[in-house]
């Protein structure tokens, strides 16, 4: 049932970001374009996304235990690193060159165009180079779990 559960939101989640428009790197580039031809558009699928997840959040944490699992895992980390800094820049510097980031480019792969390969093959290495890098302390494995 957990694996079905988690299909189902990977499923939810790519038809919102294609229904949203953020399956379009055009648009993309549009909305980062604040100086130029600027485009709205993916304005309000953020703030929708945003205000779902503050909601949500805040109901779903009130629950004792998610529906298909023992516990919830969160993230309890709150420091910044190098590995942080500079992973979050590449990400930013690829979206705006691409105008994919990870979840949209995955739910284009029913499309592929040269720019997305390229995209997905960086974004293989820089996965695989990110863990060939030592983690700058112990805390970086640190693990999840309900705060």
């Amino acid at each position: 049932m957990k694996t079905l559960m988690a299909y189902l939101a990977g499923l939810l989640f790519g038809l919102g970001l294609a229904i949203g428009g953020m399956t379009d790197p055009a648009r993309v580039l549009g909305f980062l374009d604040l100086f130029g031809n600027w485009d709205p558009t993916l304005a309000f699928v953020m703030g929708g996304a945003v205000i779902t997840t503050f909601i949500g959040y805040r109901w779903v944490l009130r629950q004792p235990h998610p529906l298909f699992a023992a516990g919830f895992q969160l993230p309890t980390r709150r420091d910044l690193d190098a590995r942080l800094l500079g992973g979050a820049t590449l990400f930013g510097v690829g979206w705006g060159l691409s105008g994919y980031c990870p979840g949209p480019a995955v739910a284009s792969l029913a499309g592929p165009t040269p720019p997305l390969l390229a995209l997905l093959i960086a974004m293989i290495v820089g996965w695989w180079l990110a863990r060939q890098l030592p983690a700058s302390s112990s805390r970086a494995s640190s693990s999840l779990h309900r705060s």
